[in-house]
């Protein structure tokens, strides 16, 4: 065998290994989908009126109005629309329209909480991702994640 057979050889046996290597990672590929939406609301953080530590934000203690922002992510299982991104929104905006939901006094993040609570009802064992903002200015970020870091697998 001549030295640039030797290589083909080698070549061909490393691209086998990278192509074996990257069909195990799409198969254990975190698959998530995302959707938006926005819902009006009023709130008040009480709070701000009677804590030292927050005389210079007192003003939340009003009701006050934003437009939330949404945005949800949730596990998926395989391409090929396990949940539809369209059915999935108009699902979380109607627990909103049809007062299953209320934002009242809460946070963005109990906001989320309660979201999620809703979507593990429907949709168990799935890590979902809720974000909550006011005016898509100020918010947060919840991972519910159904596998701990200290658990994934090295590839």
């Amino acid at each position: 065998m001549t030295i640039s057979n030797e290589i083909d050889v080698a070549t061909q046996a490393q691209s086998h290994a990278q192509q074996e290597t990257m069909q195990r990672i799409m198969n254990r590929a975190l698959r998530m989908i995302w959707v938006t939406f926005q819902k009006e609301g009023i709130h008040k953080y009480p709070a701000a009126a009677e804590d030292p530590n927050l005389a210079d934000v007192s003003f939340l203690a009003n009701e006050h109005r934003h437009i939330f922002h949404f945005r949800v992510w949730i596990d998926v299982f395989h391409n090929d629309r396990d949940i539809e991104f369209i059915q999935f929104k108009r699902w979380l905006e109607g627990l909103y329209n049809n007062s299953l939901l209320v934002l009242d006094y809460k946070s963005c993040e109990m906001i989320a909480d309660d979201l999620y609570k809703h979507i593990a009802g429907r949709y168990p064992d799935r890590t979902v991702i809720i974000e909550v903002s006011e005016d898509g200015e100020n918010g947060c970020s919840i991972t519910y994640n159904t596998t701990l870091p200290s658990m994934s697998t090295k590839i």
